[in-house]
């Protein structure tokens, strides 16, 4: 893809940062307020993102989430809310969020936004209020890669069939419906569940089961490039330790895992291609520490993004904007 290079004043690039290319660093060369040279900003992601994948912004001055908040916005798209959420946090501002509160020596896979739905946000934003004390880094790769470097016959398993995934919630074993919803109205639950292809199914228990088939796939609305988009490893059962999964098992039966995920039709995914597939991510993996005031933009379908066990206080807050759906 050819580019025409625009000149700026007010910013420096570096697309040396990283020897991957990914992320860009992206500083002031004067002023330290994001608002002064946001011209100069708007124009280098309109030009920049869809073809790196990943910005970082180091070197601006953020206050706070309100202004975080601020700085998301001004690029031309409300910002969304975490509906359908498969992960706890909570919204600190408007829109905005505290990433993953898992605790701090769990490792959060490589991952796509929810890729895991028929719907999700094309930009995402992190900023670093608090930098870790040692790690916790949020690891993010391109997308694309991904995508290449799978075996082909594994590959077009997956796109043949694409993915059911099965979710239960609640009995203290991951999120309850209420918190992945937000709400405790049965009825809108079912109309966000029909709205969006899912497959809703209330048990005996009073707990709920969804069940979705979602892509493997996906292909960027601007650039017509593949890319490899779900979260299949993440909800596999073997993404958990053997004897939690066991005993799991065990405990309440597969059908009844708080999530799984199966190919299509409804047949098994091999942990033999869930192994190749995390390789890949591994491999493709770009880590880089955070500073605090950091904020990395990305392009949620060019650039998977995960977390790494950290220790000391760590803060990094979350934005997203411009859902898409290649279903409209």
């Amino acid at each position: 893809m050819s580019i025409n290079p625009l000149t700026f004043n007010l910013i420096t690039i570096d697309h040396a940062f990283h020897s991957a290319g990914l992320p860009v660093l992206v500083q002031p060369t004067q002023s330290p307020v994001w608002r002064d040279c946001f011209e100069e900003i708007k124009q280098l992601v309109e030009q920049q993102l869809h073809v790196k994948g990943g910005l970082l912004f180091r070197g601006f001055s953020i206050a706070g989430a309100e202004d975080f908040n601020a700085f998301a916005r001004a690029f031309g798209h409300d910002l969304l809310t975490y509906d359908y959420a498969s992960t706890p946090r909570n919204e600190v501002s408007s829109g905005v969020y505290t990433s993953t509160e898992y605790p701090a020596h769990q490792v959060i896979p490589l991952h796509n936004e929810q890729a895991y739905t028929l719907s999700w946000p094309l930009k995402i934003w992190f900023h670093c209020e608090i930098a870790p004390e040692q790690d916790g880094e949020t690891p993010i790769a391109d997308s694309r890669l991904v995508y290449q470097k799978i075996d082909p016959v594994i590959r077009e398993r997956f796109v043949k069939h694409g993915l059911l995934y099965v979710r239960n919630y609640g009995n203290g074993l991951d999120l309850s419906w209420q918190q992945a919803f937000g709400t405790d109205d049965k009825t809108k639950v079912e109309a966000f569940c029909a709205k969006h292809n899912i497959e809703c199914i209330w048990k005996a228990d009073g707990e709920l089961q969804t069940r979705q088939v979602c892509q493997a796939i996906s292909t960027h609305p601007i650039t017509q490039e593949q890319v490899w988009f779900n979260q299949a490893h993440l909800f596999h059962v073997s993404n958990l330790d053997e004897h939690i999964r066991e005993t799991l098992i065990s405990v309440v039966g597969e059908e009844n895992l708080p999530r799984n995920v199966y190919f299509g039709d409804g047949s098994p995914i091999g942990d033999d291609d869930l192994k190749h597939i995390r390789t890949v991510l591994e491999q493709c993996q770009v880590r880089f520490a955070w500073q605090q005031g950091d904020i990395m933009m990305l392009d949620n379908m060019l650039a998977a993004h995960g977390r790494s066990t950290f220790s000391g206080d760590r803060k990094v807050i979350v934005a997203m904007a411009q859902g898409y759906s290649e279903q409209n």
